[in-house]
């Protein structure tokens, strides 16, 4: 699915939502479906510095397509990640390196969050732009025959 449809399917979901009550509800539920990790994978090589709550992501890259792992020690933040897995896990390098992320304004996660909360989401997301920007990058320099 591209990014823009996987986009379109998290601002629906929130659009039914009435309150921000509900959303926080529906964070938590969405962060109580994602997979906890095991202890081994909340390792200090994929903790995201910054975040008021401890976040680890990990990412693995098929050779086209990028895939990401995630976990978090609180319900919230296990929430927010949980989307931002489901919008950017499966895609190209580049389809991630150009998103805008304009998504989590328009579900409104900036006025509803706090601050630090706010932050930490963008942390992940410099976190899997940051990914995206390296595997693109190994893939551009074997294509072009320099490894």
């Amino acid at each position: 699915m591209i990014l823009h449809k996987k986009e379109e399917i998290i601002k629906k979901e929130f659009q039914f939502l009435k309150n921000w009550e509900e959303k926080y509800e529906y964070l938590i539920d969405l962060g109580n479906k994602l997979p906890k990790k095991s202890y081994k994978f909340r390792s200090e090589e994929k903790l995201i510095h910054g975040c008021q709550s401890k976040v680890w992501l990990e990412a693995k890259f098929d050779g086209s397509r990028i895939f990401f792992e995630a976990d978090s020690e609180a319900l919230l933040p296990r929430g927010m990640i949980a989307i931002m897995i489901r919008v950017y896990s499966g895609l190209f390098p580049f389809e991630i390196i150009y998103s805008n992320a304009n998504f989590i304004y328009e579900i409104g996660f900036q006025t509803f969050l706090s601050p630090i909360r706010a932050n930490g989401m963008f942390l992940f997301l410099k976190k899997i732009k940051f990914y995206a920007i390296a595997f693109h990058t190994k893939t551009s320099i074997r294509s072009n025959g320099r490894i």
